[in-house]
């Protein structure tokens, strides 16, 4: 029945002689095609659905269609009903109302889809355009039909495209038609580099292509005045059987005299660079300013107008364009870009005028214009956030950017961030709703080199745009959690060796944890109090009642964190108690876990981190990506804990300034692949995989190193750090270890105008590793663990403001390896929803 009022309202706009078109078919040598491109040539395609319903066509057919004559006709349809509503608004309010409801459904009809009605004219069109597409790659007898198909519904049709592609055609013999010696002799040496070879399948792209690789060719050897324009191709398929002869012709440069009435020709030249200038403090809207100073810098002459604000060794550093050298467009380009990068100047203009002191013409003066920017930039910002502590908190940040600090092209960054918040698990008992703050600053230094005891040219050259940066920060909160200081520390480089790859290496990563309020780690960890509460209660008789409290309700409890503390130090020292092997093995590992969140951490590491995009651009949504991360810490120091005489503590291992040090390795791989359907369609999907494996002077991970699952960036079924470890359920508040697998595939397509929604499904966990848990329903024991893997599914919308996304995602749990031992849709309803926000796509 619903799908019969579907039909009919599909059709609720159509004229009696109009057919909507609903399915597209294309027959490629009698058998269907899954060429996508082919299909995206037809000018007409049938109406988008969701779930095989056209949704946008039944929103549009929600609005009328002459909605002012509707208006009028429902106003005037009874004698009093305009006198009335005269009288009960106003005039003036009864033409604001039909002013609203014409928007309405104007604002209707622009979210909808007009219904795709059948048009010969551009079925024949599409014809053409397939008969094109089979043409310009190769198959130019290639016969294209079309068969309009009618359905049991008169008013719906089908179309079905038959193409029969015949015998392609190859590229026979290439002759070459070249007016100058210099780019005949450029042709000649790369000549085996050419898109277009002998026996290739015709394809009207290689054209192009050599097109593009001559221009950039010559551009790239010297010939300044090269232009493309002046390649011509000619094609002769007379008589030469299935074979195309290729003619290649390049005339000489055409020179249009002064008085523009006559031209010359001219054989092209290699042009070479006589001679580098670089003028800084330009000013294009000041005509009239005069070089005030100027040096040489071996073969670049620099000129300032005013005082010269910069080491020429910079300047040079990021120019490629050098005297004695053929002129080459790459040279131009990686100026134009290293410049750009150093974030203290301005788009340069680079100009090339010929030498007037080479009578042969060939020499070419290089002049580089900079524009500096503002000597401080400042910036001031503001935003709400929430978190598993922070019921809600208020975010206030600044920084001020500070260029060419010591005229070497540097940049200081000093920002700062404040939070207030308000927290029922605040450390303090205060009534104040902001119960919670945190500060913090950060200050980087970054400069144009890699600054190392020696010389790295070899391996990281200045077109690699190389960086080095030291930077320092803290943070402090206060009555957040554990109230913890945070010092960090890093000296790094950044480095671009191709334009699709990045790479940073951390070659030292200091970060210093020092949890200030460990006696509220219960008020903050509830679920482990709950567990050691329970566990006390169990074994009353047995435990000393100065541990225990009466709550308001009449019930007893231990008390924070006195009796917690001294319940805990019963357990671990008197030999009294007499817990069962059960009682005893949750007990260690409430405690272990106390021990190693509340511990201060020591992390001396280094790391590298290598990131490779085949992503063009921002609308290219045709593409992959693979990031990878390795992490090193504590071997520096562990080989020196000897020779230093370093503090050894009960555990037998080593502290340094009175904390224990870390000691891992720890890697993450993380592949994303993007598929552009077409039509705003995209299948996205992401793995994930990642370990930190403690060894040496530790037996675990760092929390602030260790990984979680859950959130609107991962498993969106489940809130942060609410999943796992393996099928334990998530017992505890922040749920982390040190293995982790995470698998994403999302459909996104369009709803209408800039709203967009997508369809997801989400798999992961994460687990234990060899580290120091032993609970087997939390620890990775090989591949029969991956039956341990959360599934969560759900669908998305997503608002694009161009310049970022607005995201919100409703997650549910499909499988959860916790519950019963693996439960599929126990809790898949909107009362278990899980609702995530975020700014931009997950991946």
């Amino acid at each position: 029945m619903s799908a019969l009022l579907f039909s009919c309202n599909a059709l609720k706009h159509l004229e009696e002689d109009e057919q909507l078109l609903v399915e597209n078919t294309v027959i490629e040598n009698d058998a269907n095609t899954r060429k996508r491109n082919l299909k995206n040539l037809l000018k007409q395609e049938p109406n988008s659905t969701l779930l095989g319903v056209p949704l946008k066509l039944h929103i549009l057919n929600l609005a009328k269609k002459d909605p002012d004559s509707t208006f009028n006709k429902w106003l005037y349809k009874k004698p009093n009903r305009v006198n009335r509503l005269v009288g009960i608004f106003s005039k003036k309010q009864v033409v604001n109302i039909r002013s609203s409801y014409v928007g309405i459904q104007n604002q209707i009809k622009k979210i909808g889809e007009k219904p795709t009605i059948y048009d010969e004219q551009l079925t024949k069109l599409s014809k053409n355009r397939l008969k094109s597409w089979f043409w310009n790659h190769g198959w130019f007898n290639a016969e294209v039909d079309y068969e309009k198909i009618d359905t049991e519904n008169p008013q719906k049709t089908k179309l079905k495209y038959s193409i029969q592609t015949g015998e392609p055609y190859v590229i026979g013999q290439i002759e070459k038609n070249i007016s100058s010696p210099a780019i005949d002799s450029i042709y000649q040496a790369h000549v085996k580099e050419s898109h277009l070879k002998k026996n290739k399948q015709y394809n009207t792209e290689d054209f192009n292509s050599e097109r593009e690789r001559l221009t950039r060719l010559m551009r790239n050897n010297g010939v300044y005045y090269f232009e493309r324009e002046k390649i011509e191709f000619e094609a002769d398929t007379l008589n030469t059987n299935q074979k195309v002869n290729v003619g290649l012709k390049i005339a000489n440069r055409i020179i249009r005299n002064k008085d523009q009435d006559s031209v010359q020709t001219e054989t092209y030249k290699v042009h070479k660079i006589s001679e580098v200038n670089i003028f800084t403090n330009y000013n294009a809207f000041d005509k009239n300013a005069i070089v005030t100073d100027s040096l040489h810098y071996k073969d670049l002459k620099v000129f300032s107008f005013g005082k010269l604000r910069y080491k020429p060794k910079v300047l040079a550093d990021a120019i490629f364009i050098e005297g004695g050298k053929p002129f080459r467009e790459i040279d131009r380009n990686r100026t134009f870009n290293r410049f750009s990068d150093l974030r203290v100047f301005k788009y340069p203009n680079i100009q090339y005028q010929p030498d007037p002191r080479d009578p042969d013409g060939e020499d070419l003066i290089a002049n580089i214009f900079l524009t500096p920017r503002e000597k401080f930039g400042y910036s001031i910002s503001s935003d709400v956030s929430q978190s598993n502590i922070m019921d809600i908190g208020i975010g206030f940040n600044t920084s001020l950017l500070v260029r060419n600090v010591f005229r070497g092209a540097e940049v200081l960054e000093i920002s700062g961030r404040g939070i207030i918040g308000s927290s029922k698990d605040a450390a303090s008992a205060s009534d104040r709703f902001f119960n919670i703050n945190e500060i913090g600053s950060n200050i980087r230094l970054s400069w144009p080199k890699i600054a190392f005891p020696l010389k790295t040219e070899s391996i990281i050259n200045k077109s690699m745009s190389p960086f080095t940066s030291l930077g320092v920060g803290f943070s402090s909160q206060q009555n957040i959690g554990l109230d913890r200081r945070n010092f960090t520390g890093s000296f790094s480089y950044r480095w671009k060796p191709r334009r699709q790859v990045s790479n940073q290496l951390d070659l030292i990563n200091v970060q210093f944890v020092n949890n200030l309020n460990v006696q509220n780690y219960f008020n903050v960890f509830g679920n482990s109090f709950v567990q050691l509460n329970e566990l006390a209660i169990r074994n009353r008789n047995q435990v000393n009642s100065a541990f225990f409290e009466t709550t308001a309700s009449g019930n007893e409890q231990l008390i924070i964190p006195e009796g917690t503390d001294g319940f805990i130090n019963q357990i671990e020292n008197d030999s009294n108690l007499n817990l069962n092997e059960e009682e005893f093995q949750q007990a260690s590992s409430i405690i272990e876990r106390k021990n190693r969140l509340t511990e201060n951490n020591l992390i001396i590491a280094s790391n590298f981190s290598f990131d490779y995009s085949n992503r063009s651009d921002i609308k290219d949504h045709d593409f992959y990506q693979i990031r990878t991360r390795l992490e090193l810490a504590g071997n520096l120091v562990n080989a020196l804990s000897k020779p230093l005489n370093l503090e050894q503590n009960a555990n037998d291992t080593y502290n340094l300034f009175g904390v224990q040090f870390s000691q891992y390795v720890k890697t993450e791989v993380n592949y994303i692949k993007h598929w552009d359907l077409g039509k705003k369609r995209i299948i996205a999907t992401r793995a994930y995989t990642g370990a930190a494996i403690p060894y040496g002077n530790a037996n675990s991970i760092p929390f602030i190193r260790s990984f979680f699952a859950g959130g609107p960036n991962d498993n969106r079924g489940w809130q942060p750090y609410d999943l796992g470890p393996g099928r334990t359920g998530g017992v505890n508040d922040f749920n982390e270890a040190n293995f982790k697998l995470a698998f994403n595939a999302e459909y996104r397509f369009n709803l209408f105008g800039s709203l967009n929604s997508a369809i997801f499904v989400d798999a992961g966990n994460i687990w234990n590793l060899w580290d120091n848990v032993s609970d087997e329903d939390a620890t990775f024991n090989g591949l029969e663990s991956l039956k341990d893997l959360s599934i969560g599914s759900g669908f998305g919308l997503r608002y694009d403001l161009s310049f970022f996304v607005i995201r919100v995602d409703f997650g549910f749990k499909t499988y959860e390896p916790g519950l019963n031992n693996g439960e599929w849709m126990q809790n898949f309803n909107f009362a278990n929803v899980v609702y995530n926000f975020g700014i931009n796509y997950p991946f």
